[in-house]
């Protein structure tokens, strides 16, 4: 069903690492709006449709989501490189696992 290219479809760049960045991406990325909740809407009204014209096209659509996903990912990767610090600076550690904690934007 995929094909995985080992290359982003966009060149993505930061000039400096910027953990505040990355964590107001993060919501792009995994929010109630991101990219990841898009491409599961459009892959359950994909399989759930009967047509095969509109089927086809909400799959495409689900799989461009995930293009998204992935370079939205890469620039939190690269926001974060080398910061000091906790990730995205809204994780809290408990008892050897990560929970990452939603922070309201001021």
């Amino acid at each position: 069903m995929f094909r995985h290219v080992k290359q982003l479809q966009y060149t993505v760049r930061v000039a400096e690492p910027n953990p505040g960045l990355a964590n107001l991406l993060l919501e792009q990325f995994g929010g109630p709006q991101g990219e990841l909740a898009a491409a599961c809407r459009y892959f359950t009204q994909g399989l759930s449709d009967d047509d095969p014209g509109r089927k086809d096209m909400l799959m495409d659509i689900a799989t461009e989501e995930l293009s998204h996903l992935e370079i939205i990912g890469t620039l939190v990767g690269m926001l974060n490189k080398g910061a000091k610090g906790s990730p995205g600076g809204g994780h809290r550690e408990r008892g050897g696992t990560l929970s990452f904690a939603h922070r309201q934007r001021q």
